[in-house]
């Protein structure tokens, strides 16, 4: 009964390190990408998607595990702080271990890709490299371009259009225009994710020395950079219906427009020098961008 105790102590841990309640950022992306593949009139290799999504969220997991390592070294990551897991100022793993597990978790991904890349060839072997430098490089040495303001712009393009692209092209082996466009609402989203948890903490990554987009432009400007990502979200989804590229089903989405709304009024609300207001704000904002994601993936099935 101990060793079983403990085993589950462990696990328990692990998911807090690799930030598992986020694992919706990277799934939403990949449900929308097979969503579109649904619609394909050629043949789709659907028993590809398991290994499509796994290697999602591996990918995530892995620049997690390896963005708590550099945030952890750098004193990004304090005990009173909000980003992060948490499990490094804790003392519940060595840093050393956070980041191997991220480098195995990296080289996991990999070998799923090599499935991948068997199957669908070069092209899906030059977006698994961009994935992984990408995820890798977010924090790590020597790059850390999340450290110089160009974390919400990369991780609009990794998590939005290449994830929808990649999910879409693992399935049906081709590539169409509308796949993109179609990508652009859950990448504003998702990129809303990191905006929301860089303008919680502009004082402290300030303080810690790191430029972010968000301490860039001062608590105003990243508010407003807030508010407009969440607008373009919802804005192109009823351009896209209007040109019809999405039936009139995505309208669907306006469902989650009091989630948004709620969202937007508590990030107006709050003052700069109270992060401890849009504690959970980060994780709101990803509720959003799944519920949004999830209605806007339904639409094209129906």
């Amino acid at each position: 009964m101990e060793n079983i105790k403990k085993e589950r102590s462990k696990l328990s841990i692990w998911l807090q390190a690799v930030r598992a309640f986020s694992f919706t950022a990277s799934s939403i992306p990949v449900l929308l990408g097979a969503a579109l593949a649904f619609n394909y009139p050629g043949k789709v290799m659907w028993i590809l998607f398991p290994v499509v999504y796994v290697a999602g969220l591996l990918i995530h997991a892995a620049t997690n595990l390896v963005s708590d390592y550099f945030d952890y070294k750098k004193d990004v990551d304090k005990d009173y702080t909000y980003g992060g897991s948490g499990v490094l100022v804790q003392g519940l793993l060595p840093a050393k271990t956070i980041l191997i597990g991220g480098l195995v978790l990296f080289a996991i991904t990999a070998a799923l890709g090599v499935i991948l890349i068997a199957v669908r060839g070069v092209p899906i072997l030059v977006l698994g490299l961009i994935g992984i430098v990408g995820g890798y490089f977010y924090t790590g040495h020597p790059f850390g371009y999340k450290y110089f303001g160009l974390g919400d712009l990369l991780v609009f393009i990794l998590m939005g259009p290449l994830m929808v692209i990649g999910s879409y092209y693992c399935l049906t082996g081709t590539y169409h225009h509308a796949v993109l466009w179609v990508s652009l609402p859950v990448g504003f989203l998702v990129m809303a994710i990191l905006q929301s948890n860089n303008t919680r903490d502009i004082r402290h990554d300030t303080q810690a020395g790191i430029k972010t987009l968000e301490n860039t432009l001062g608590p105003k400007g990243a508010k407003a950079f807030y508010y407009s990502s969440l607008l373009a979200a919802y804005l192109s989804v009823l351009l896209m219906v209007i040109f019809k590229i999405l039936p009139l089903w995505s309208l669907l989405v306006a469902v989650t427009l009091p989630l948004a709304l709620k969202n937007i009024l508590k990030v107006v609300q709050s003052q700069p020098d109270q992060p401890e207001q849009l504690a959970t704000i980060d994780v709101e904002t990803a509720q959003l961008h799944f519920g949004f994601g999830l209605l806007l993936s339904v639409s094209l099935i129906l």
